[in-house]
């Protein structure tokens, strides 16, 4: 069982901006043209910074389960839940209205896009976390 100290530990040892650096992600944004297309869109650092975002994603933890070790298992927890639900929601209602075939196309959806990006999350929260 792991006590508060060594958890405490665990998370403050992770550098995020220093992985970040490492792995050359604003480098590969600017080139994928991401940060134009952000400030194309009126996301500039001035409009982060005046929106109050880094302050809001940190109450909501965003930030906190970016370093908290146990948030790639979770996603990735979430990510085979939610690839697995679908199909089975899907096997399970029946098709005899219009509404219901609807709605195995909903599940099918939601589960196809909300598992893949929960497994993408799982793995860039993963690599970020990585301190090599």
């Amino acid at each position: 069982m792991r006590s508060a100290s060594s958890s405490k530990q665990t998370t403050s040892g992770i550098k995020l901006l220093t992985n970040v650096e490492k792995l050359r992600l604003l480098t590969k944004a600017e080139k994928a043209g991401l940060l134009s297309a952000a400030e194309k869109a009126g996301f500039s650092l001035s409009s982060i910074e005046k929106l109050g975002l880094l302050s809001k994603a940190e109450e909501l933890g965003v930030l906190s389960a970016a370093t908290d070790p146990s948030t790639p298992s979770a996603l990735f927890t979430l990510s085979l839940a939610l690839l697995g639900l679908g199909p089975f929601l899907v096997y399970l209602v029946p098709e005899e209205y219009p509404w219901e075939i609807g709605l195995q196309v909903v599940v099918a959806l939601v589960s196809v896009v909300g598992g893949s990006a929960a497994f993408a999350a799982s793995n860039f929260v993963s690599n970020l976390q990585k301190s090599s």
